[in-house]
C-alpha cells in the first residue's frame, strides 16, 4: 500500500483475500499509513497488518519478497501513487515496494497498479504504457455505475471483486456485467 488516496480499497482487498485464506505479504509505506488515518476512522495501520499473512517495513529491502527466488504468484499495489510507479517504471528498487514490483516484473510474474491520480499527465500515462508493455496491469479503480451503486461501499466492494478476478480468485461477491436488462 502506498500513499496514494484509496486506502480503503487495499483494507478491503486485504480482508477478502483473508477470507479466501490467500497468503499476502504486505508492505505499507509511511505516507499509506498517514492516508489511511486520515480517510478513515475503521481501519489503523495495525488492524491493516493484523490483516496480513506477512509483514514488512518498506525499508527491509532483504525481506524474502525482494528476490526473485521467493515464489510468489502476483502482487498488487493498492492504491498506487504516481511516485511509486515511477519508481517500478525505471527500476528505482529503493524501497521495498518498487524492489518486489521489480522482481514481479523480471520473474514475468502478474503486477497489478491499482493506480490513484486524476487527471493525469502525460509523463503518468508514458509510465503506464511503458508498465503495460513490459506486463504490468494498470487498473485505476472506475466506477462501474451498471451496478446501480447505492454506497462508497457497493463501488469498492465491485473495485476489490474486480482487482481479485486480475488473479483469478473467487469473486463472487459482486455484481458482474450481463448484458442490458430492458424494462
Amino acid at each position: 500500500m502506498t500513499g496514494a488516496t484509496g486506502s480503503i480499497i487495499g483494507a478491503r482487498a486485504l480482508e477478502a483475500l483473508r477470507k479466501l485464506g490467500v497468503e499476502t505479504h504486505l508492505i505499507m509505506s509511511r505516507w499509506a499509513e498517514a492516508t489511511l488515518k486520515y480517510e478513515t476512522d475503521k481501519y489503523t495501520p495495525s488492524d491493516i497488518r493484523a490483516l496480513a499473512t506477512h509483514n514488512y517495513s518498506i525499508k527491509d529491502v532483504s525481506a524474502p519478497i525482494s528476490s526473485g527466488s521467493f515464489e510468489t504468484d502476483c502482487m498488487v499495489i493498492v492504491p498506487c501513487s504516481m511516485k511509486s510507479l515511477a519508481a517500478v517504471r525505471i527500476g528505482y528498487a529503493d524501497d521495498l515496494i518498487s524492489r518486489a514490483a521489480d522482481v514481479v516484473l523480471k520473474e514475468r510474474r502478474r503486477l497489478v497498479l491499482v493506480v490513484r491520480e486524476t487527471p493525469l499527465s502525460t509523463i503518468q500515462l508514458e509510465n503506464m504504457t511503458s508498465l503495460s508493455r513490459n506486463g504490468a496491469i494498470i487498473f485505476p479503480p472506475v466506477l462501474a455505475f451498471y451496478t446501480k451503486p447505492e454506497t462508497l461501499d457497493d463501488v469498492v466492494n465491485q473495485t476489490v471483486g474486480r482487482i481479485l478476478d486480475m488473479f483469478h480468485l473467487d469473486t463472487s461477491g459482486f455484481e458482474r456485467w450481463n448484458g442490458m436488462k430492458w424494462k
